[in-house]
C-alpha cells in the first residue's frame, strides 16, 4: 500500500515536470521586471563575433530590444563578456572613464538609429528566443544577438577610442 502511494506520488510530480516543460514562448514573474538582467554569453563564433543573450527595457518591445542591443555592444565595449563557451573576452576599451571621457562620441554612437547597428543583429527574432518579463509600465527583453567584436574594435581604433 504505502509503495503503490509513493508511485503514484512519483509519478505526478514527473507529469507535472513534463508539463511545465512544454512551453512556448518563455515568461517571466513581473515581479522581475525591475531586476536588472546582466548579458550573458551563449557562444563564440570563429569570426571575431560573440553571440549574447542581452536584455532590454522599455515601454514597448520595439524600445526594449533596441536597447538590448545597445546594451550587449555596450558590454562588449566597457565591460567585457565572461563566461564559458569561449566568450571570456575583456572589455575593447580598457581606458578607466572612457564612456565619459569620449561622451559626445559614444553619446553618437548609442543614439536610437546609431552607429553601434553596424555591430549587432538580433540573431533569432523568433519568439522562443526571446524571455520576456512585463511590469506595470515597461517590459524587459532578453534576446540572442551576434555582435561583430573585431569590427568594433577596428572602428573604435580607426576613430581614435583605443590603440
Amino acid at each position: 500500500m504505502k509503495h503503490s502511494i509513493k508511485l503514484s506520488a512519483l509519478i505526478l510530480v514527473a507529469v507535472a515536470f513534463l508539463i511545465t516543460g512544454c512551453r512556448g514562448k518563455q515568461e517571466i514573474s513581473s515581479s522581475y521586471s525591475l531586476f536588472k538582467f546582466d548579458t550573458t554569453c551563449v557562444g563564440s563564433n570563429g569570426d571575431g563575433s560573440q553571440t549574447l543573450r542581452a536584455w532590454g527595457t522599455g515601454p514597448s518591445i520595439d524600445k526594449a530590444i533596441e536597447q538590448a542591443k545597445k546594451n550587449a555592444v555596450s558590454d562588449v565595449i566597457f565591460k567585457g563578456i565572461k563566461g564559458d563557451k569561449g566568450c571570456n573576452q575583456n572589455a575593447i576599451v580598457t581606458e578607466v572613464n572612457a564612456r565619459e571621457r569620449y561622451e559626445e562620441y559614444f553619446d553618437r554612437f548609442f543614439a536610437d538609429g546609431g552607429e553601434y547597428l553596424n555591430f549587432v543583429y538580433e540573431t533569432s527574432n523568433k519568439d522562443r528566443s526571446r524571455v520576456k518579463s512585463k511590469g506595470n509600465s515597461r517590459e524587459n527583453y532578453g534576446v540572442v544577438v551576434t555582435v561583430n567584436r573585431s569590427a568594433l574594435r577596428d572602428q573604435l581604433r580607426r576613430d581614435g577610442i583605443i590603440k
